[in-house]
This record gives C-alpha cells, sequence and structure tokens, in this order.
C-alpha cells in the first residue's frame, strides 16, 4: 500500500465526510456562530444607510460654513452664515449657578433661553446649543466612520469569532466526527472498511478543517464586506485599492488557522477521553487568559499565533486603568508566516497523538 493510495483513501473519505457535516441538521448552530458578525454588520450598515437618507432629505449644509461657526456666535450670526436649520428647538430652563459673596456660598437660580439647532453636511451631524442667544456649544457627529468601523470589525473578529465563534464551532464539528458517529451506531461500519486507522483519521480530519474552513472564513469575508458595504466613497475605495484586500485575506487565514488548531484539539479529545466537554471547559479558560498570562505562557496558546495572523491589533479602551491596560497589552506578535508554521506544527503534534488514540479505539455501544 503506496502512500499515494493512503492519500487517495483519505481524499474519498474527507468528500463523503464533508458533505454530511454540511448538511448535517446537528450543526445547523454553527451557521448562527459564523454569521452573528455579518448580520449584526449589515443591521448597522442599514441602519447608517436609512439614518443619512432621512437627514438628507431634511437638507444638506456645505461644511465650509459649518466649519466657520464657532462658539460665542450669536444666533443671528449663525443663521446668516448657514441658513434656517432643518431642527431647530426653543426652551426655557433653569439653571443654577453658585458664587462666594463675603466668605458665604451663594446659589442663584435663573430662567434661560435655551435654543438647539441641528444641520448635515452629509457625512456628519453638526448641534449648536445656544444659551439667551449666544452659542455656548458645538457637537460633532460623525455619522459614517470608516476608521471606527475597522477597529470595531477587528475587535469583533478577535473577541467574539476567534476566542467563541471558532472555537465551539469547531467543538461541534470536530466531536461529531467519531462521537457523533459513535452515538449515532454507524462508526463500526467505517471501522470495517478495508482501510487503515490513520487513514481514515486523516479523512476525517480534513473533512472537518474544510467546512469549519469554509463556513468560518466565509463568515469572516461576509461580515468584511458587510462593514464595507456602505462606505463606498473615495475612502473606502481607496482601503480597498491599498492595504483592504490582504488585510481580508488575513481575516480568513486567521479564521482557517483557528480551526485547524481548535479542530485538531477537539480530535484528539474525541478518542482520547469518552467525556470531552470538561478538557473544552478548561481549554476555554486557558485560552480565555491568555491575555493575562506571561509571555511565555502566553506562547502555549492558540490564541497568540491567531492574533498574530490578524492584520490590526485588538484595540483597548484608553480609559480602562494603566494596570488593567498593561496586563490586557498583547504579548509582541510573531510574523504572519512564524504564526502559520506554529499553528501547522502544533495541530501535526495533536494528530500524531491522535493517532494512537484511533489505534486503540474499540467501540461498545451499550457504554459509549
Amino acid at each position: 500500500m503506496t502512500a499515494r493510495f493512503r492519500l487517495r483513501q483519505a481524499a474519498i473519505i474527507a468528500r463523503l465526510e464533508v458533505r454530511r457535516l454540511f448538511l448535517s441538521r446537528r450543526g445547523l448552530w454553527v451557521y448562527g456562530l459564523a454569521l452573528l458578525p455579518a448580520l449584526l454588520f449589515l443591521i448597522h450598515a442599514a441602519d447608517m444607510r436609512y439614518r443619512l437618507a432621512q437627514y438628507r432629505r431634511s437638507g444638506v449644509t456645505p461644511p465650509a460654513a459649518l466649519e466657520a461657526v464657532h462658539t460665542g456666535m450669536t444666533e443671528e450670526q449663525v443663521i446668516q452664515i448657514t441658513g434656517r436649520a432643518p431642527e431647530d428647538r426653543q426652551w426655557r430652563r433653569k439653571k443654577w449657578t453658585e458664587h462666594r459673596e463675603g466668605g458665604r456660598q451663594i446659589t442663584e437660580e435663573r430662567e434661560i433661553h435655551a435654543r438647539r439647532m441641528v444641520y448635515f453636511d452629509g457625512q456628519r451631524r453638526f448641534i449648536f446649543y445656544f444659551e439667551n442667544g449666544i452659542l455656548r456649544d458645538i457637537h460633532r457627529v460623525q455619522i459614517m466612520n470608516f476608521s471606527e468601523d475597522r477597529e470595531v470589525f477587528a475587535a469583533l473578529f478577535q473577541y467574539y469569532y476567534l476566542r467563541l465563534a471558532v472555537f465551539f464551532g469547531c467543538l461541534g464539528i470536530f466531536l461529531n466526527l467519531f462521537r457523533g458517529e459513535m452515538m449515532d451506531r454507524t462508526l463500526h461500519f467505517w471501522l470495517l472498511a478495508p482501510v487503515r486507522r490513520d487513514v481514515l483519521l486523516a479523512g476525517k480530519f480534513l473533512a472537518g478543517w474544510a467546512a469549519a474552513t469554509v463556513i468560518f472564513s466565509g463568515g469572516a469575508l461576509l461580515a468584511f464586506a458587510a462593514m464595507l458595504w456602505p462606505h463606498m466613497g473615495a475612502e473606502a475605495q481607496a482601503y480597498w485599492q491599498g492595504p483592504g484586500p490582504a488585510h481580508a485575506f488575513r481575516y480568513a487565514l486567521a479564521a482557517a488557522a483557528g480551526c485547524a488548531g481548535y479542530g485538531s484539539l477537539f480530535l484528539a479529545a474525541s478518542l482520547w477521553i469518552r467525556n470531552p466537554i470538561v478538557p473544552a471547559a478548561v481549554l476555554l479558560v486557558w485560552e480565555a487568559a491568555h491575555g493575562f498570562l506571561p509571555p511565555f505562557l502566553e506562547k502555549l496558546t492558540v490564541l497568540y499565533y491567531l492574533d498574530s495572523l490578524c492584520p490590526l491589533p485588538v484595540p483597548l479602551d484608553p480609559n480602562l486603568p494603566a494596570l488593567l491596560r498593561l496586563l490586557l497589552t498583547p504579548a509582541a506578535p510573531l510574523p504572519p508566516g512564524l504564526a502559520l508554521a506554529g499553528i501547522a506544527l502544533f495541530s501535526a503534534l495533536v494528530l500524531r497523538a491522535a493517532v494512537a488514540g484511533v489505534r486503540r479505539l474499540e467501540i461498545n455501544y451499550s457504554t459509549d
């Protein structure tokens, strides 16, 4: 039996298994995990486009006129520059001021005339607050912020997609390769076939990895496209003509590498341990704590290599306490090539251990 013949056998097994994995009713929830970010970005895009259409119907003011307005101007001066506001509201309210007089704290109450004017320049809303006819404050609200959406995508991909969706999706897919067939009492058909058990393991792993990669890399690309969809202006086009395709490829590659790393672990666990849910929970805690681990322990997690494949670092809230920011700051990432090699080596070592497990595998449907 030559190596080429074994490869053909593994490919045939993978082709038979992958069809079952895509159509399995037991794994339909995996599609929900993979498509949730795309659904959220589609809702966000639809909301932005709806609000932009509403604001444009109310009227668009030239940005240069709005930028010329500054605090301290009177209502008449602002209207002379920008014209009548599409949204204009006036009301009266109480205002309390405090001052010291003769060593005593004096609180005075007075009524002021407040006014709020709102303009739209095609991308931003300008909100002017007046008190007694004088402009006191200006708020600029960016309706479409491409940089912010890219950061949100990076955070969603690394915090949700890699840490939860890919993790639990691989748990559902790769556990079913052997344990699922034991529950269905169909695994003995494979074991009776004239094929080596390590070839059977390779075929099933290839099927699981192909299915998981298509689902999760496809889900990541769909979410990336949904993120870009409302930003069809010059900024998004420049991004797509520059680093955009490379970023999309690296997000898809990180999802595929995660499927290989976690998939090999769950496949091996299902062969060695009767109930792999407990080691999966331990692994989840270990992976979730990787941001708090010292650098040398952080490199023993799958997430360290997956984060190194991502094109943007995990954004941290600048308002976090300094100690928490220090703990959450990731270790220096590896070059993408080394990170990919690390995941491949890790998966190969785990699958080598799984071969020993599949060779000693015995079926007793009454206990399994």
